[in-house]
Protein backbone atom coordinates (compact mmCIF):
# COMPACT_ATOMS: atom_id res chain seq x y z
CA UNK A 1 0.00 0.00 0.00
CA UNK A 2 1.62 3.66 -1.00
CA UNK A 3 1.82 6.00 1.89
CA UNK A 4 0.85 9.42 1.37
CA UNK A 5 3.43 12.49 1.61
CA UNK A 6 1.86 15.17 3.90
CA UNK A 7 5.21 16.93 3.84
CA UNK A 8 8.09 17.52 1.11
CA UNK A 9 11.33 19.05 2.36
CA UNK A 10 14.08 19.10 -0.49
CA UNK A 11 17.26 20.58 -0.07
CA UNK A 12 16.06 22.81 2.70
CA UNK A 13 18.46 25.89 3.83
CA UNK A 14 18.06 28.16 6.90
CA UNK A 15 21.03 31.00 7.28
CA UNK A 16 21.33 33.97 9.42
CA UNK A 17 23.71 37.01 8.59
CA UNK A 18 25.23 38.01 11.96
CA UNK A 19 27.47 41.31 11.85
CA UNK A 20 30.84 39.84 13.23
CA UNK A 21 30.20 35.67 12.51
CA UNK A 22 29.05 36.38 9.10
CA UNK A 23 26.77 33.84 7.91
CA UNK A 24 25.35 31.29 9.82
CA UNK A 25 24.44 27.70 8.57
CA UNK A 26 21.49 26.89 10.68
CA UNK A 27 20.29 24.53 8.17
CA UNK A 28 22.05 23.68 5.20
CA UNK A 29 20.32 21.91 2.27
CA UNK A 30 18.52 18.72 4.12
CA UNK A 31 15.60 16.78 2.58
CA UNK A 32 12.70 14.13 4.12
CA UNK A 33 9.11 13.16 3.89
CA UNK A 34 6.71 12.89 6.20
CA UNK A 35 3.41 10.61 5.48
CA UNK A 36 0.01 11.02 6.86
CA UNK A 37 -0.59 9.75 10.02
CA UNK A 38 2.88 8.91 11.04
CA UNK A 39 5.53 11.16 13.41
CA UNK A 40 9.01 11.67 12.33
CA UNK A 41 11.50 12.14 14.76
CA UNK A 42 14.16 14.55 14.29
CA UNK A 43 16.84 14.79 17.07
CA UNK A 44 19.82 16.49 17.97
CA UNK A 45 22.41 18.52 20.05
CA UNK A 46 21.31 21.80 21.16
CA UNK A 47 22.29 23.90 18.07
CA UNK A 48 22.12 21.56 15.62
CA UNK A 49 19.48 23.32 13.84
CA UNK A 50 16.62 20.96 14.54
CA UNK A 51 13.72 23.87 16.17
CA UNK A 52 14.89 26.25 13.07
CA UNK A 53 13.57 23.27 10.73
CA UNK A 54 10.48 23.36 12.14
CA UNK A 55 9.93 27.01 12.61
CA UNK A 56 11.21 27.58 8.88
CA UNK A 57 8.56 24.40 7.83
CA UNK A 58 5.43 26.71 9.44
CA UNK A 59 6.77 29.93 7.83
CA UNK A 60 8.15 31.61 11.36
CA UNK A 61 11.26 31.87 9.27
CA UNK A 62 10.87 32.67 5.29
CA UNK A 63 13.11 29.97 3.83
CA UNK A 64 16.86 30.84 2.68
CA UNK A 65 16.51 28.27 -0.19
CA UNK A 66 14.95 25.19 -1.28
CA UNK A 67 11.62 23.43 -1.06
CA UNK A 68 8.76 23.04 1.56
CA UNK A 69 5.82 21.33 0.37
CA UNK A 70 2.58 20.70 2.40
CA UNK A 71 -0.27 18.55 0.78
CA UNK A 72 1.29 18.94 -2.67
CA UNK A 73 1.60 23.00 -2.35
CA UNK A 74 4.42 24.85 -1.71
CA UNK A 75 4.87 26.44 1.97
CA UNK A 76 6.98 29.71 1.15
CA UNK A 77 6.51 32.41 -1.27
CA UNK A 78 3.36 35.12 -1.69
CA UNK A 79 0.31 34.16 -0.31
CA UNK A 80 -3.44 35.32 -0.05
CA UNK A 81 -4.71 35.94 3.33
CA UNK A 82 -7.65 33.35 2.33
CA UNK A 83 -4.61 30.95 1.51
CA UNK A 84 -2.31 31.80 4.41
CA UNK A 85 -5.33 31.32 7.18
CA UNK A 86 -6.04 27.53 5.84
CA UNK A 87 -2.65 26.66 6.07
CA UNK A 88 -2.39 28.13 9.64
CA UNK A 89 -5.24 26.32 10.33
CA UNK A 90 -4.23 22.59 9.17
CA UNK A 91 -0.77 23.28 10.53
CA UNK A 92 0.02 24.12 14.20
CA UNK A 93 3.12 23.89 16.65
CA UNK A 94 3.53 23.16 20.57
CA UNK A 95 6.51 24.93 21.64
CA UNK A 96 8.72 24.08 24.18
CA UNK A 97 8.08 26.03 26.88
CA UNK A 98 4.89 25.82 28.69
CA UNK A 99 5.64 29.13 30.76
CA UNK A 100 6.63 31.18 28.36
CA UNK A 101 4.14 30.35 25.59
CA UNK A 102 1.31 31.08 27.17
CA UNK A 103 -0.27 34.55 27.67
CA UNK A 104 -0.43 35.02 31.36
CA UNK A 105 -2.98 37.98 31.20
CA UNK A 106 -5.34 35.48 29.20
CA UNK A 107 -7.64 32.87 30.92
CA UNK A 108 -7.09 29.52 29.48
CA UNK A 109 -10.31 29.70 27.77
CA UNK A 110 -8.89 33.08 25.85
CA UNK A 111 -5.83 31.05 24.96
CA UNK A 112 -7.98 28.51 23.62
CA UNK A 113 -10.24 29.94 21.67
CA UNK A 114 -8.35 33.02 20.05
CA UNK A 115 -7.46 30.90 17.12
CA UNK A 116 -10.97 30.10 16.91
CA UNK A 117 -11.70 34.02 16.56
CA UNK A 118 -9.44 34.78 14.52
CA UNK A 119 -10.31 32.03 12.07
CA UNK A 120 -13.95 32.57 13.12
CA UNK A 121 -14.95 28.41 13.55
CA UNK A 122 -17.68 29.22 15.46
CA UNK A 123 -20.71 31.11 15.52
CA UNK A 124 -21.85 31.70 18.95
CA UNK A 125 -20.30 32.07 22.25
CA UNK A 126 -21.81 28.90 23.93
CA UNK A 127 -20.67 26.75 20.99
CA UNK A 128 -16.82 28.15 21.85
CA UNK A 129 -17.71 27.57 25.56
CA UNK A 130 -18.63 23.42 24.66
CA UNK A 131 -15.47 23.80 22.29
CA UNK A 132 -13.05 24.88 24.98
CA UNK A 133 -14.46 22.30 27.52
CA UNK A 134 -14.08 19.26 25.20
CA UNK A 135 -10.94 20.20 24.79
CA UNK A 136 -9.89 20.42 27.81
CA UNK A 137 -11.49 17.26 28.72
CA UNK A 138 -9.73 15.83 25.36
CA UNK A 139 -5.97 16.96 27.13
CA UNK A 140 -7.22 15.45 30.76
CA UNK A 141 -7.96 18.77 32.49
CA UNK A 142 -11.22 19.83 33.47
CA UNK A 143 -13.62 22.55 32.45
CA UNK A 144 -13.54 24.33 35.77
CA UNK A 145 -9.82 25.05 34.52
CA UNK A 146 -11.46 27.24 31.67
CA UNK A 147 -11.21 30.19 33.76
CA UNK A 148 -8.28 30.01 35.33
CA UNK A 149 -4.99 32.17 34.48
CA UNK A 150 -1.30 30.03 33.14
CA UNK A 151 0.36 30.64 36.71
CA UNK A 152 -2.33 28.48 38.75
CA UNK A 153 -0.86 25.26 36.45
CA UNK A 154 2.17 23.21 37.05
CA UNK A 155 4.69 22.62 33.50
CA UNK A 156 3.04 19.39 32.63
CA UNK A 157 -0.75 21.35 33.28
CA UNK A 158 0.37 24.41 31.13
CA UNK A 159 1.85 22.15 28.12
CA UNK A 160 -1.82 20.29 28.31
CA UNK A 161 -3.21 23.48 27.56
CA UNK A 162 -0.62 24.31 24.64
CA UNK A 163 -1.63 20.83 23.35
CA UNK A 164 -5.50 22.46 23.45
CA UNK A 165 -4.69 25.04 21.97
CA UNK A 166 -3.05 23.54 19.15
CA UNK A 167 -6.28 21.11 18.73
CA UNK A 168 -8.69 23.62 18.76
CA UNK A 169 -7.83 24.48 14.85
CA UNK A 170 -8.43 20.70 13.95
CA UNK A 171 -5.06 20.51 12.37
CA UNK A 172 -3.61 17.80 10.45
CA UNK A 173 0.06 17.92 10.91
CA UNK A 174 1.44 19.45 14.33
CA UNK A 175 5.27 20.38 14.99
CA UNK A 176 6.36 19.41 18.55
CA UNK A 177 9.29 21.45 19.03
CA UNK A 178 10.55 19.68 22.05
CA UNK A 179 7.66 19.35 23.92
CA UNK A 180 8.36 17.51 27.00
CA UNK A 181 12.67 18.93 27.30
CA UNK A 182 11.38 21.67 30.34
CA UNK A 183 9.08 19.05 32.57
CA UNK A 184 9.86 16.73 35.17
CA UNK A 185 11.18 13.68 33.91
CA UNK A 186 7.64 12.32 35.95
CA UNK A 187 5.42 14.31 34.02
CA UNK A 188 7.27 13.59 30.49
CA UNK A 189 5.92 10.15 29.94
CA UNK A 190 2.27 11.62 30.70
CA UNK A 191 2.64 13.90 27.92
CA UNK A 192 4.34 11.70 25.48
CA UNK A 193 1.46 9.11 25.79
CA UNK A 194 -1.65 12.12 25.74
CA UNK A 195 0.29 12.84 22.17
CA UNK A 196 0.10 9.23 20.90
CA UNK A 197 -3.67 9.04 22.18
CA UNK A 198 -4.87 12.11 20.14
CA UNK A 199 -2.47 11.32 17.33
CA UNK A 200 -4.76 7.76 17.02
CA UNK A 201 -8.53 9.45 18.07
CA UNK A 202 -7.70 12.29 15.51
CA UNK A 203 -5.72 10.90 12.66
CA UNK A 204 -2.38 13.51 13.40
CA UNK A 205 1.29 13.74 11.82
CA UNK A 206 3.39 14.84 14.44
CA UNK A 207 7.07 16.28 13.47
CA UNK A 208 8.10 15.57 17.16
CA UNK A 209 11.42 17.46 17.58
CA UNK A 210 13.71 16.79 20.88
CA UNK A 211 17.57 15.85 21.73
CA UNK A 212 16.30 13.04 23.90
CA UNK A 213 16.72 9.41 21.69
CA UNK A 214 14.99 7.44 24.32
CA UNK A 215 11.99 9.25 24.11
CA UNK A 216 12.00 10.15 20.37
CA UNK A 217 12.58 6.09 20.06
CA UNK A 218 9.26 5.32 21.65
CA UNK A 219 6.64 8.06 19.83
CA UNK A 220 8.45 8.00 16.59
CA UNK A 221 8.18 5.48 13.57
CA UNK A 222 11.14 7.21 11.50
CA UNK A 223 13.74 9.20 13.20
CA UNK A 224 16.24 11.66 11.29
CA UNK A 225 19.45 12.59 13.16
CA UNK A 226 20.69 16.14 12.54
CA UNK A 227 24.27 17.42 13.21
CA UNK A 228 25.28 20.96 12.25
CA UNK A 229 22.54 22.05 10.15
CA UNK A 230 22.59 18.61 8.04
CA UNK A 231 20.84 15.03 8.42
CA UNK A 232 23.50 12.45 8.87
CA UNK A 233 21.29 9.93 8.95
CA UNK A 234 17.70 8.56 8.74
CA UNK A 235 15.63 5.16 9.00
CA UNK A 236 12.58 3.32 11.12
CA UNK A 237 13.09 3.59 14.82
CA UNK A 238 13.49 0.38 15.51
CA UNK A 239 16.34 0.21 12.90
CA UNK A 240 18.20 3.37 13.85
CA UNK A 241 18.85 1.99 17.60
CA UNK A 242 19.85 -1.76 16.26
CA UNK A 243 22.37 -0.49 13.19
CA UNK A 244 22.85 3.25 13.78
CA UNK A 245 25.70 3.98 10.96
CA UNK A 246 26.53 7.08 11.69
CA UNK A 247 29.34 8.08 14.09
CA UNK A 248 27.00 10.79 15.82
CA UNK A 249 24.39 8.54 15.83
CA UNK A 250 26.74 6.04 17.41
CA UNK A 251 27.84 8.74 19.71
CA UNK A 252 23.84 9.77 20.68
CA UNK A 253 22.87 6.22 21.34
CA UNK A 254 26.21 5.69 23.44
CA UNK A 255 24.78 8.55 25.75
CA UNK A 256 21.46 6.60 26.64
CA UNK A 257 21.76 5.49 30.33
CA UNK A 258 19.46 2.54 31.91
CA UNK A 259 18.25 1.45 35.01
CA UNK A 260 20.74 -1.30 35.19
CA UNK A 261 23.33 -0.62 37.68
CA UNK A 262 25.67 -3.44 35.60
CA UNK A 263 24.89 -2.26 32.65
CA UNK A 264 26.13 1.23 33.44
CA UNK A 265 29.13 0.04 35.38
CA UNK A 266 30.51 -0.78 31.81
CA UNK A 267 28.90 1.38 29.60
CA UNK A 268 31.47 2.86 27.23
CA UNK A 269 30.40 6.48 26.08
CA UNK A 270 31.67 6.68 22.19
CA UNK A 271 33.09 10.60 21.65
CA UNK A 272 32.10 11.69 18.02
CA UNK A 273 35.07 13.52 16.52
CA UNK A 274 33.66 15.68 13.68
CA UNK A 275 37.19 17.11 12.28
CA UNK A 276 37.48 13.41 11.07
CA UNK A 277 34.47 13.47 9.29
CA UNK A 278 34.84 16.93 7.99
CA UNK A 279 37.77 16.50 5.78
CA UNK A 280 36.38 13.20 3.61
CA UNK A 281 35.06 14.59 0.35
CA UNK A 282 31.99 13.31 -2.10
CA UNK A 283 29.89 13.36 0.53
CA UNK A 284 26.47 12.58 -0.16
CA UNK A 285 23.03 11.52 1.55
CA UNK A 286 22.42 8.47 0.57
CA UNK A 287 20.40 4.99 0.99
CA UNK A 288 22.49 2.45 1.94
CA UNK A 289 20.13 0.20 2.97
CA UNK A 290 16.82 -0.19 2.04
CA UNK A 291 15.36 2.85 4.03
CA UNK A 292 18.26 4.06 5.75
CA UNK A 293 19.74 6.84 4.67
CA UNK A 294 22.98 7.55 5.72
CA UNK A 295 25.17 10.80 4.63
CA UNK A 296 28.29 9.50 3.73
CA UNK A 297 31.05 9.29 0.76
CA UNK A 298 30.30 6.71 -2.65
CA UNK A 299 33.29 4.55 -1.07
CA UNK A 300 31.86 4.75 2.77
CA UNK A 301 28.57 3.37 1.49
CA UNK A 302 30.13 0.43 -0.84
CA UNK A 303 31.83 -1.12 2.12
CA UNK A 304 28.49 -0.78 4.08
CA UNK A 305 26.60 -2.90 1.55
CA UNK A 306 29.73 -5.40 1.25
CA UNK A 307 29.05 -6.19 4.82
CA UNK A 308 25.79 -6.79 4.51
Amino acid sequence: MKREKILEVKDLKQHFHTGNKGIIKAVDGISFDIYRGETFGLVGESGCGKSTTGRTIIRLYDATDGKVIFKGTKVHGKKSKKDLKAFNQQMQMIFQDPYASLNPRMTVNEIISEGMDIHALLKSKNEKKKRVHQLLETVGLNKEHASRYPHEFSGGQRQRIGIARALAMEPEFIIADEPISALDVSIQAQVVNLMKKLQKDHGLTYLFIAHDLSMVKYISDRIAVMYAGKIVELADSEELYRNPLHPYTKSLLSAIPLPDPAYERSRKRITYDPSQMDKREDLQFREVIPNHWLLCSAKEMKAIKQKI
